[in-house]
């Protein structure tokens, strides 16, 4: 293990590096994910106001509230560039030097992200969780901190980060074939926002429709951990959906490998 983290550190410190040099940049896209989440507030609030108030699909205002704010913070802990970055390199042809290295091509970039994910999730975690608390106990009246359901979130967002890695990176191999997936990963964006419970909860949507997208491995991105983290999963409900988020890391793990094999027989570079 020490051998290992030995090999990956300087890929952690140039995560690390990365953030320290754009950091302007990392604060101005920390304030448009604040901003959205802000208009997602008022969004909500006048949907409840026309509806009378009271509770809607599970949620009171303030749950939903909290639900938002949670959402932010697990939308920014769980977040990868990777299959933009891999998309990236295999079209202008420096994923040679990546695969010149005697090191494992998922794990550079997986170290890689870590370490530029170190400072936000220092910056955020602390503040943010503590700005929830505040705003289920002054709406609600009561303190309803847990610490095992902290826990349980922090374990279920490491497996949501895991899956959305190992997702991107599959889905990045597909710049093997069509060369430039700008477009397509806006539209791959999109789309996972809207399975993963990060434009409206799941349970919003109809019940044969909710059971689907539950399975899918877009709801272990966000909504899972958030829905324990507020304490809407309890018991058998936990273990199985956290159990869902390890069989997903699985399988794109394998699918990942399995790609890479097949797909660098295919590498071609633009223009090279």
């Amino acid at each position: 293990m020490k051998k290992r983290l030995r090999i990956y550190w300087p890929f952690v410190n140039a995560g690390l590096q990365e953030v320290a040099s754009y950091r302007v940049n990392w604060i101005f896209f920390m304030l448009g994910e604040a901003l959205s989440c802000v208009v997602m507030y008022f969004i909500w609030s006048a949907v409840y106001h026309s509806g009378g108030g009271g509770v809607m699909n599970g949620f009171t205002m303030s749950q939903m509230i909290v639900y938002l704010v949670m959402i932010f913070l697990t939308r920014t802990l769980i977040d990868s560039d990777v299959s933009f970055t891999v998309g990236e390199e295999i079209r202008d042809g420096s994923i040679i030097m990546r695969m010149l290295k005697p090191v494992s091509y998922n794990a550079t970039f997986l170290f890689h992200e870590l370490g530029g994910k170190l400072p936000t999730t220092i910056a955020l975690s602390g503040p943010m969780i503590i700005a929830v608390e505040i705003i289920r106990t002054v709406l609600d009246g009561t303190f309803q901190f847990s610490v095992g359901s902290l826990l349980l979130y922090i374990v279920s967002c490491v497996l949501a980060y895991l899956i959305n890695f190992y997702f991107n990176i599959c889905f990045g191999f597909a710049a093997f074939v069509i060369k430039y997936l700008w477009g397509a990963n806006m539209m791959k964006n999109v789309l996972v926002g809207f399975f993963s419970g990060a434009v409206i909860p799941l349970s919003f949507l109809p019940e044969w429709l909710e059971r689907v997208f539950l399975f899918l491995p877009f709801a272990s991105l966000n909504y899972t951990p958030v829905m324990i983290y507020m304490g809407q999963y309890a018991g058998a409900e936990i273990v199985y959906f956290m159990g869902l988020q390890v069989f997903w890391v699985l399988f794109f793990c394998g699918l990942s490998k399995l790609l890479w094999k097949v797909s660098v027989k295919r590498l071609t570079v633009q223009g090279g």
